[in-house]
C-alpha cells in the first residue's frame, strides 16, 4: 500500500513537472503592415481576390478545360498527393504512440546437453514450449509523445499546404502559358498581314522603278524588308510550337496541338483587390507551409528537450510455459511478470545535448524561412500590382503610337505613289508600324500575365 501511494505521488510530481518541459507553440510576432506591398491602394475592408475560384478569374471555357485537365493529370500534383499519403501514415503513427505496444511469441526449444555441462549428468536433452504476450507502455510525463504527435500533425499539414501551393502554381502556369500562346497567335497574324502588304509593296516598288520614280536600291530595300518580316514569322511560329509543348507537359500529356481562342476574347473583369496584408497568412499556401515547418521544428525541440529527463516505462509479460507440450495448456503453466522502471540518461557521448542544440538551430532556421516567405510574398504582390498598372498605361500609349505609325505608313505610301515622297520614308514607317503592332500585343499579354502573377502571389488558385 505504501508502495502504491509513493508511486502515485511520484507520478503526480512528474506530471506537474511536465509543464516546465513541453512548451506550447505561439505564432511569432511577424508584423504585416500595408507598407509591405508598397502601395496606397489596399482596401482594408475588402476580401482578397485570392479567395475567388479560378473559374471566376479565368472565364475562357477552353482555358478552364485545360486547368481541370492539368489538376487531374499533372505529374507535380500527383507527386504532391503521394507526399500527403506519406505524411498521413506518419501522422497515424504519431497518434498511436500514446497506446501500449503488444507483442506475441510462440516458441519451441530443444536442447542437447553435454555430459560435462551443469545439467549433463542429470539430463541428456530438454524441451520447452512457450506461448506468451508482452505489453510495454511509456508514460508521457514530459510531453515527449504529445510533442511528437503535434510535430507529425504539423508535418502532415505542411504537405497539404505544399500540395495547395503546387495547385496554385499549376493554375497560374497553365493560364500564363495559354495567354502567351494567344499573344503569339496574334503576333503571327499581324506579321502574316504585314508580309502580304510588303509583298504587294514590292510589286509596287518594281512598277515605280520601271516608271523611273525609284531605283534598284529601293527595290532591294523593299525586298530585304519582306525577308525581315518572314524571318520574324519563322521565330514566332517556332516559339508557338515550343509553347504548345510546354502547355502539354503542364497538362501531363505528350506534346500535342493546343486548341485555343483569341487574345481579343480574353478579359478579366473581377476587381483587382489584394485585401489586407495579414490575409497572406491564410491565403498563400507556401506561407502556410513555412509556418507548419516552424511548428514541426518547435515541437521537435520539445522532444529533444524531454530527452534530458527520465522516462517511466511499464512492461508486462505473461503466458504459458511448459517442458511438455501436452501440459502447455494447463493452469500450472501460467506465468506473469510486471516491471516498472525509471531510466535517466547520464553519460551518452553528448548525443542528447547535440540533438537539442541541433533542434534549436533548426527551429531558428524555420523561423527565418517563415519570415523570408512573408517578405517574398509581399514583394511578389507589389511587383504584380506595379506591372499591372504599368502595362495598362503602356497599352494606351502603344495604341496611340500604333495608330500614328499606321497613318504615317498610309501617307508615305500615298506620297510615293504620286511621285512626291521618298521610298526610305515608306520603309521606315512600315518597319516601325510592324514593331509597334508587335509591342502592342506584347503589352496586352504583359497585363494578362501580371494579373495571373497577382492572383498567384495572393495565394489564389488552390481553392
Amino acid at each position: 500500500m505504501k508502495f502504491i501511494k509513493g508511486l502515485a505521488l511520484t507520478l503526480a510530481f512528474l506530471s506537474l513537472q511536465s509543464c516546465f518541459v513541453a512548451k506550447e507553440y505561439s505564432r511569432p510576432e511577424v508584423v504585416m503592415e500595408s507598407q509591405t506591398f508598397r502601395t496606397d491602394r489596399l482596401p482594408q475592408d475588402s476580401l482578397s481576390m485570392a479567395i475567388v475560384s479560378w473559374r471566376e478569374i479565368f472565364t475562357d471555357p477552353v482555358l478552364q478545360g485545360y486547368i481541370e485537365e492539368g489538376l487531374k493529370n499533372n505529374m507535380d500534383i500527383r507527386i504532391a498527393l503521394k507526399q500527403i499519403d506519406i505524411a498521413s501514415a506518419y501522422l497515424k503513427q504519431g497518434k498511436a504512440a500514446f497506446y501500449p505496444t503488444l507483442s506475441g511469441t510462440a516458441r519451441a526449444t530443444h536442447q542437447e546437453f553435454s555430459e560435462s555441462s551443469q545439467f549433463g549428468g542429470q539430463l541428456s536433452s530438454a524441451n520447452q514450449f512457450e506461448i506468451s504476450g508482452g505489453l510495454s507502455w511509456e508514460a508521457d510525463i514530459w510531453g515527449k509523445i504529445r510533442s511528437n504527435k503535434r510535430a507529425s500533425e504539423a508535418s502532415y499539414l505542411q504537405t497539404v499546404a505544399a500540395h495547395q501551393a503546387v495547385k496554385s502554381r499549376l493554375v497560374a502556369n497553365i493560364a500564363s502559358t495559354y495567354y502567351q500562346l494567344l499573344a503569339l497567335d496574334e503576333q503571327i497574324r499581324v506579321t502574316e498581314e504585314t508580309i502580304k502588304t510588303r509583298g504587294k509593296g514590292l510589286e509596287t516598288t518594281k512598277a515605280l522603278k520601271e516608271a523611273g520614280i525609284v531605283n534598284e536600291v529601293g527595290v532591294q530595300q523593299t525586298q530585304a524588308q519582306l525577308y525581315s518580316a518572314e524571318a520574324i514569322l519563322i521565330d514566332l511560329k517556332s516559339q508557338s510550337r515550343i509553347m504548345e509543348n510546354t502547355l502539354s507537359i503542364l497538362l501531363g500529356a505528350q506534346p500535342q496541338e493546343i486548341k485555343r481562342t483569341t487574345l481579343e476574347e480574353q478579359s478579366i473583369d473581377i476587381p483587382l483587390e489584394t485585401g489586407v496584408p495579414s490575409q497572406l497568412l491564410s491565403n498563400r499556401p507556401d506561407v502556410m507551409a513555412a509556418e507548419y515547418n516552424l511548428v514541426n521544428a518547435f515541437e521537435l525541440t520539445n522532444v529533444a528537450r524531454s530527452s534530458f529527463y527520465p522516462s517511466l516505462t511499464l512492461n508486462a509479460n505473461g503466458g504459458l510455459q511448459s517442458l511438455e507440450l501436452d501440459k502447455l495448456f494447463n493452469a500450472n503453466s501460467l506465468f506473469a511478470t510486471l516491471v516498472g522502471g525509471l531510466t535517466q540518461p547520464i553519460l551518452n557521448g553528448r548525443r542528447i545535448r547535440t540533438q537539442y542544440e541541433v533542434s534549436q538551430a533548426q527551429q531558428e532556421q524555420a523561423l527565418l524561412q517563415f519570415k523570408y516567405s512573408l517578405l517574398v510574398a509581399g514583394k511578389e504582390v507589389s511587383d504584380a500590382m506595379y506591372v499591372i498598372e504599368a502595362a495598362s498605361e503602356k497599352i494606351l500609349v502603344k495604341e496611340n503610337e500604333n495608330n500614328a505609325y499606321n497613318l504615317a505608313t498610309d501617307y508615305s505610301e500615298e506620297l510615293l505613289d504620286n511621285g512626291i515622297g521618298n521610298y526610305l520614308e515608306v520603309l521606315t514607317a512600315q518597319e516601325r508600324a510592324l514593331s509597334s503592332n508587335l509591342d502592342l500585343v506584347a503589352a496586352k499579354n504583359n497585363r494578362l500575365q501580371a494579373i495571373v502573377d497577382l492572383y498567384e502571389a495572393l495565394g489564389g488558385g488552390w481553392r
